[in-house]
């Protein structure tokens, strides 16, 4: 069956970097970013987990967690966490899920399910275990992004996705195209005028009767 936004994270107990955890024990009543890799010393890669590295505590002031994956086993981790401290200048202090059984993938949807062997399955084999799902403190999938091998991720954008998805959970607005922490935001179509009247003193402005713009309420 596949994920969709909105479905209950499939829960698992994995072996990482940390020890073992079972992963919505371990997301708690926090936000969690679960973003995978198809193997351990890749170029793309490295730079990937490096640069979530460095910006790591941009998370956690929004209480949100990491976690990586990647399809070898915790010992070829604890290897590549060396060189990836060496080349992009940060260390890796959040767990990688220790995936060589291609559980969480095939769990994930990221691989078929009939992938049964790991026995020289290369990085083109797990081509598509490049993955990023935010789970929120419900345990529900809040996004997927699957990207290319050859294209490294943004993760920049998933910390402004992350702000928009935090900061409309507690209001009622939406985020427009380009949205940046600050910028004006949408009133969400559920609020009535009179409703809008009291959420939204300062007032807005009505582009169409249903896209009324006012000031970021945070």
């Amino acid at each position: 069956m596949s994920l969709r936004i909105n479905d209950t994270a499939p829960d698992f107990t994995a072996q990482t970097t940390h020890g073992p955890i079972n992963f919505h024990e371990w997301i708690g009543d926090s936000w969690a970013i679960l973003f995978s890799h198809p193997k351990d010393f890749t170029p793309v890669c490295t730079t990937e987990l490096g640069y979530m590295a460095r910006i790591e505590p941009e998370f956690k002031k929004r209480g949100a967690k990491l976690i990586g994956l990647s399809v070898d086993p915790v010992e070829s981790h604890s290897k590549w966490l060396g060189d990836i401290e060496e080349t992009q200048g940060a260390k890796v202090n959040y767990p990688i899920i220790a995936d060589g059984d291609l559980k969480v993938s095939k769990l994930y949807n990221m691989l078929p399910a009939e992938d049964v062997t790991t026995d020289g399955r290369t990085a083109a084999t797990n081509q598509t275990v490049r993955s990023v799902f935010i789970v929120g403190p419900d345990k529900k999938i809040k996004l997927m992004l699957t990207y290319p091998m050859t294209t490294g991720r943004n993760f920049d954008e998933i910390l402004r996705v992350l702000d928009s998805m935090q900061m409309t959970a507690k209001y009622r607005v939406a985020t427009p195209a380009n949205w940046k922490p600050g910028d004006d935001v949408i009133i969400a179509g559920s609020v009535s005028d009179e409703e809008a009247k009291k959420l939204f003193p300062q007032g807005w402005t009505a582009v169409k009767p249903y896209l009324r713009v006012t000031k970021s309420p945070q």
